[in-house]
């Protein structure tokens, strides 16, 4: 136990080095793409789920 604790202290205490900031660009690129991709489905999509949507409320009857 005492060998775990010692070992897990040294990863805490040891330098950050310059990988372990992350890759912020990468990052950014990604989220970039993502919602570039929302937008064109979207755009392709969106007058057929919109139809969808509204014959769906439509078969909704109201309770009695």
């Amino acid at each position: 136990m005492r060998r775990v604790i010692c070992w897990l202290r040294s990863l805490r205490l040891r330098p950050q080095t310059q990988r372990s900031r992350a890759d912020v660009p990468g990052w950014v690129l990604i989220t970039l793409m993502s919602a570039i991709l929302v937008a064109g489905l979207l755009a392709i999509a969106g007058p057929a789920l919109e139809k969808m949507f509204t014959d769906a409320m439509n078969q909704v009857k109201p309770g009695t």
